[in-house]
């Protein structure tokens, strides 16, 4: 009797449950959280409004695409983010910064398409001091205010900054042949395609050693990492929707059409960039130092705070750190090789004094400030307030 009262309650249980409710939507979308499909939602709209805009005035098709820019160059940094996932931690730094890259390598290739070596140049330079200065100082006041005194590695401050340092000074040697009268300031193009070899050279050789360096260090803050991890869940519980993982298919999906459309939208950038330089009174040298380097490191400026705000300040200096590394190891050596290429302006290393003068100078600055691997929300707001002076100083041109 009591054999037959035990049947029933399995026959119930067999019957099929609804599946748990997730911070995903069900169906084709169950991979995405309501965050990733709220930047999906808005990238597509603004991409169709930048179509729709072109030639509708000389403003508004230019902050039309430069939103839509950002959220695809968000999407992109989301995408390489669940690849990285698959790769390990040691790969995440170096492949963020890469594909993250990506947006602003299309810009500039629009760019010198169209002639615009000025915002180019000023581009490569602004990209620099924006993640050394504004997103890196941004990351400091976020999570300083959060978390009190910020403490990461030195370690690995001292390798990324000490091959930054080497790299902008490589990158920077044209310029010196040119400004001090050198018979090689006559060979700007040779000189830069020599320098811009040697920089892609050292790239390929730093990133193996940089994975291994990365791994060893993963190893002796696991237990760190893992409190900060544990602080941020208990801080703030939509973490878990933002960290939901997507299937491999849907991940490289999503990150060749963020890819295709960012190239897309680069081209109607670039077509309203000019008029609504016009129309504002923007010179070239701001417009890219500024704008284009601001819209084109959206990735790079929404995660290197995200995860100060999560107290994953090593994993943050090595993201923000990475992009300025990877744009003078990799993006301006190709800019430079493929310039013949595709038509328009040949692109040289050949930066104005004022140009060299800022990058050496952030470069030094940010150097001091996390070769002791301690920082706070002071020395972050310093950091801030010398990007705006920079800014200002290249408003008049």
């Amino acid at each position: 009797m009591t054999g037959h009262q035990e049947q029933g309650p399995p026959r119930r249980q067999s019957a099929p449950a609804p599946p748990p409710a997730g911070p995903g939507l069900p169906g084709a979308f169950g991979a995405f959280s309501r965050v990733d499909l709220g930047f999906i939602l808005a990238a597509a709209v603004l991409t169709v409004a930048s179509v729709l805009a072109k030639g509708s005035g000389n403003v508004l098709p230019f902050v039309i695409s430069a939103l839509a820019l950002a959220l695809l160059a968000a999407l992109v940094g989301r995408s390489v983010d669940q690849l990285a996932d698959r790769l390990g931690p040691g790969g995440t730094g170096v492949l963020q910064s890469a594909l993250g890259n990506l947006p602003e390598l299309f810009v500039c290739v629009f760019a010198l398409r169209h002639g615009l070596i000025n915002v180019v140049t000023a581009a490569l330079i602004g990209s620099i001091l924006g993640n050394l200065l504004l997103v890196l100082g941004l990351a400091f006041v976020v999570g300083g205010r959060r978390h009190g005194m910020l403490r990461f590695s030195e370690l690995r401050a001292r390798m990324i900054m000490s091959l930054l340092i080497l790299s902008v000074a490589a990158m920077l040697v044209p310029s010196l042949a040119h400004y001090v009268g050198a018979a090689a300031g006559h060979h700007e193009e040779a000189l830069s395609r020599v320098t811009a070899v040697v920089l892609l050279i050292v790239f390929a050789l730093s990133v193996p050693a940089s994975l291994r360096r990365e791994e060893e260090h993963q190893a002796e803050s696991e237990e760190t990492r893992l409190k900060a991890d544990r602080a941020a869940e208990e801080s703030d519980g939509s973490e878990s929707s933002a960290g939901q993982r997507w299937p491999l298919p849907v991940a490289i999906g999503m990150l060749a059409l963020a890819g295709v459309l960012a190239a897309y939208v680069s081209d109607l950038f670039v077509d309203a960039l000019q008029p609504a330089m016009t129309t504002l009174h923007i010179n070239q040298v701001f417009a890219g130092l500024v704008i284009v380097a601001i819209a084109g490191n959206a990735v790079e400026n929404a995660v290197g705070v995200q995860l100060a705000w999560q107290q994953k300040i090593d994993h943050a200096l090595s993201v923000t750190l990475n992009s300025p590394l990877q744009i003078a190891l990799v993006l301006a050596p190709v800019l430079v090789l493929i310039s013949p290429l595709i038509g328009g302006t040949a692109f040289t290393l050949v930066f104005s004094p004022m140009l060299m003068a800022s990058v050496g100078l952030a470069v030094g600055v940010v150097a001091f400030l996390t070769f002791d691997g301690l920082s706070d929300w002071l020395e972050g707001t310093t950091m801030v307030g010398l990007y705006i002076l920079i800014a200002a100083a290249f408003w008049w041109g």
